[in-house]
């Protein structure tokens, strides 16, 4: 009984420096393979594997729905295992491996016909991404049984993504030059070398954030479960179908984004000589990406820093809508520049992803303040079946992006590695700024539907720790009553 009022103590106070450092190392592992998909996936399986543009938005559409209407399942799965490390700490542990041989074996290019690639690429894929699910909801869901405090959750999840930004960073900035190093001129052989690395690295970062962490906060003793109850009170819980939404808008926004940004610099702005400071750069693809990538993470690493103060003047739900806000305008704005206006390109994007940089930490906070909401609303907690919401919203979110960005290519006219006409140029550069900008302001709009503001969290959580000390209590007395 002394165990239970310690782990509700514990899910108050406040969390260690080395364990929020810990949690964020997940993150950094999961963006490995995250951002790899995200950036070069639809570039690998064009211009390396081979596959025809639409062929791969249709892929891409397929397999991504199919695996978000998984995810709900597993995030119950993950409720409902029990073990000596806890519900979500263990699949840290049990799934990296696997997901690492199988992140090799996407990103191998096979000695098939046309049909052959096809099938190849629908089954990897898919294994991949149902194992991505299976380790990353229930990383996702291990922010909501940390800490209860708000702030405390706030400021873990800034750590979350100040290591996603280190993890993304890393893969933006050393990819292709770690498969020109790894393959020596042959992209397919250095694409399946440059995943093992990738895999290695992000298996030692899940063991640090399963060794780093615990898991304090744990469902009423009570609770029956119930996979028809689960899934009733979640439909019915409506802050978490609207922040699905808007997670979805989201990251269609940040899909067609990050996957356009390659092609924006291979195919139009090109390679070109670039002065700063009356110093000459001569400038390449390659260059063009990491410099691009490391402004755009420095500012999204210190405007997730500044998140605190945000949320602190504006509260969780005005901070997501002033950041979504800024990133639309400014990636709406791109449309306007020509290749030369190299300066302006680079700031604007350490300028948007620093407006942008509080939006991606306080969604994080917002999925965990649902979860006590549905306990608070249910009299049930279902932890890994609300954050499940995030990796859905991840993987419907990029379905989408990834399939309209692989359709409109082929629209354009875009033929890989050749010279693509004005048209096709001026169809990436849609692509790249006011085709994204349509989604990050439908979820600017949304956001100011969603209900649990600080005021009506703080009576929730109140109740919740009444209700929590009371349960405790009764606990001791029974317990008391049979000695």
């Amino acid at each position: 009984m002394q165990s239970a009022l310690d782990n509700g103590k514990q899910a108050t106070c406040k969390v260690r420096f080395l364990e929020k450092v810990g949690y964020g190392l997940g993150d950094g592992a999961s963006c490995f393979y995250w951002q790899t998909f995200s950036a070069y996936l639809l570039f690998f399986y064009t211009d390396v594997y081979g596959l025809p543009a639409a062929i791969v938005g249709t892929m891409l559409a397929v397999t991504r729905i199919g695996d978000a209407i998984i995810d709900p399942l597993m995030g119950m799965i993950a409720d409902r295992t029990h073990s000596r490390w806890g519900h979500f700490r263990p699949y840290l542990v049990w799934m990296s491996l696997p997901l690492a041989i199988m992140g090799v074996a996407t990103f191998t290019t096979p000695e098939l016909g046309l049909t052959g690639k096809i099938v190849y690429a629908y089954v990897t894929y898919s294994l991949l991404m149902l194992l991505y699910t299976a380790i990353n909801i229930p990383y996702g869901a291990l922010l909501g049984v940390i800490a209860s405090d708000p702030l405390e959750r706030t400021s873990l999840a800034s750590y979350k993504l100040s290591f996603a930004f280190g993890g993304s960073l890393t893969v933006q900035a050393v990819a292709l030059y770690l498969v020109e190093y790894l393959g020596r001129g042959n992209a397919q052989l250095g694409w399946q070398l440059t995943l093992a690395v990738f895999g290695a690295i992000a298996i030692i970062l899940f063991f640090g954030t399963f060794s780093l962490t615990r898991e304090r906060i744990q469902p009423p003793r009570q609770q029956r479960t119930s996979f028809r109850k689960d899934v009733t009170d979640l439909v019915t819980n409506i802050p978490w179908l609207l922040l699905c939404v808007i997670g979805i808008c989201t990251l269609v926004y940040a899909s067609l984004r990050v996957a356009a940004t390659v092609y924006y610099f291979k195919y139009y702005i090109g390679p070109q000589v670039f002065t700063f400071l009356g110093e000459s750069y001569s400038f390449d693809t390659k260059k063009f990406m990491a410099v691009f990538t490391v402004l755009g993470y420095a500012g999204s690493v210190l405007g997730v820093m500044s998140t605190k103060y945000f949320v602190k003047y504006l509260g969780k739900k005005y901070t997501y809508l002033f950041s979504m806000a800024a990133i639309t305008v400014v990636t709406a704005s791109y449309f306007l520049y020509t290749p030369k206006q190299l300066t302006v390109i680079f700031a604007l994007q350490f300028v948007g992803l620093f407006l942008n940089g509080p939006s991606m930490a306080v969604i994080w906070a917002m999925y965990a303040d649902i979860a006590d909401y549905s306990e608070w609303k249910h009299g049930r907690r279902a932890t890994g079946l609300v954050f499940s919401a995030s990796s859905m919203a991840q993987k419907m979110g990029w379905a989408i992006g990834g399939a309209v960005g692989g359709w409109l290519l082929a629209y354009y006219g875009f033929v890989a590695g050749e010279v693509q006409s004005v048209a096709t140029q001026t169809g990436i550069v849609t692509l790249f700024s006011l085709i994204p900008a349509i989604p990050a302001f439908l979820a600017t709009l949304l956001v100011l539907f969603y209900s649990l503001d600080e005021k009506r969290m703080q009576s929730i959580q109140s109740d919740l720790a009444a209700r929590r000390e009371a349960e405790t209590a009764g606990s001791s007395s029974m317990a008391n009553s049979t000695t």
